[in-house]
């Protein structure tokens, strides 16, 4: 039996901000070893600027992301499911591996709180990161 690559969902309301920062960074660390998407309950237009502009001086372009409405099947095929601020608009599966991610919500804020909920973000994903392992298909 070959093992596939696991599947990270982040959720959060919007889908502007924490979320699509924390999918840019697993992308961007993961190098390939895990799939990523995103989505939001209540997803916004567009991406939040400032957002946007944190991960680009690190180096990660999420500029071209859109929010995307979460729906049943993106849950239903993650892995992990990580949710942030979205509360009970995340369906539950069995067999998924849920963690809820308390963090600010960076909209509206400056660019030095958007850049320290950033880190956050970061370091919370170095850790998933260390616990990711090939699934079964």
């Amino acid at each position: 039996m070959s093992e596939s690559l696991p599947e990270v969902l982040f959720v959060c309301v919007h889908n502007a901000g924490r979320s699509q920062m924390a999918a840019g960074l697993l992308a961007h660390l993961g190098e390939g070893r895990v799939r990523v998407r995103s989505a939001g309950s209540e997803p916004a237009a567009t991406l939040n600027p400032a957002a946007v502009a944190v991960m680009a001086e690190i180096g990660i372009d999420i500029a071209s992301e859109t929010p995307t409405r979460l729906h049943d099947a993106a849950v239903q095929s993650a892995d992990y499911v990580i949710t942030m601020g979205c509360g009970d608009a995340c369906p539950f599966y069995p067999g998924k591996h849920y963690l809820d991610w308390d963090l600010e919500d960076p909209a509206g804020k400056d660019l030095a709180t958007v850049r320290r909920i950033r880190d956050e973000i970061r370091a919370r994903v170095e850790g998933l990161l260390a616990t990711l392992a090939p699934v079964a298909p």
